[in-house]
């Protein structure tokens, strides 16, 4: 994240004007459990993905004052195709790149999410990893429960997002107004197993999901 003062404001003015313009007025939202959201980090909110829209989504949900601790987390090879696109999520998102496949040539695909919890940020990523169809729980990748493990004392919030899937679908570059809702679970620790914390997180997060009355997509 970059310290340059004019940076920061664009950051600021992007989700305080922009993003909160096109997912709380726009779309419409609403927020199932909105309590249960952490106060403060470290934390990682952990929700599915249907989207382009779901990391600004949930960073919507948050107070402006946290937006420095709010970091999403995302693949290198799908955002840093270019230098521009590199700066801007890096600058503006705040994202946090992290190498698929790492960790088959020995390195820690989850270092980089490790230290940031460290320093008491707040964590916005999808164990789906790449988008899946919408409003279909997908299966989950690894990531998420070896981070809970790593740091047993953060909380990991589940989170079911349902619309988003509808309003901008992958392979979609127009926003359709549709309403989305986000019902937020109780948070998790890894202070077990590694089996045993996906075990209860997939649990958790299929009841969110369960609890989802509207129609489903034909």
């Amino acid at each position: 994240m970059s310290t340059n003062p004019l940076i920061r404001l664009a950051r600021f003015l992007f989700f305080a004007v922009v993003v909160r313009a096109a997912i709380l007025v726009g779309l419409g939202l609403t927020v199932r459990n909105r309590a249960r959201l952490p106060k403060d980090g470290p934390a990682v909110l952990a929700a599915n993905h249907n989207s382009n829209l779901d990391a600004l989504a949930l960073m919507s949900l948050m107070p402006l004052k946290l937006l420095p601790k709010l970091r999403p987390v995302a693949a290198v090879d799908y955002f840093f195709t270019s230098k521009a696109k590199g700066w801007f999520v890096t600058n503006i998102i705040g994202i946090i790149p992290v190498e698929r496949g790492s960790a088959k040539k020995g390195g820690n695909p989850l270092a980089a999410c490790e230290e940031a919890l460290d320093r008491g940020e707040i964590l916005v990523l999808f164990p789906e990893g790449s988008r899946g169809d919408p409003e279909t729980l997908g299966p989950l990748k690894r990531g998420i429960g070896h981070l809970a493990c790593a740091r047993p004392g953060v909380p990991v919030f589940p989170i079911y997002m349902h619309g988003l899937g509808k309003a901008l679908p992958k392979g979609s570059s127009l926003l359709v107004p549709f309403n989305v809702t986000v019902n937020v679970g109780e948070p998790l620790y890894g202070a077990g197993t590694y089996k045993s914390f996906m075990k209860d997180f997939e649990a958790r997060l299929a009841a969110l999901a369960a609890e989802e009355t509207t129609p489903r997509w034909e």
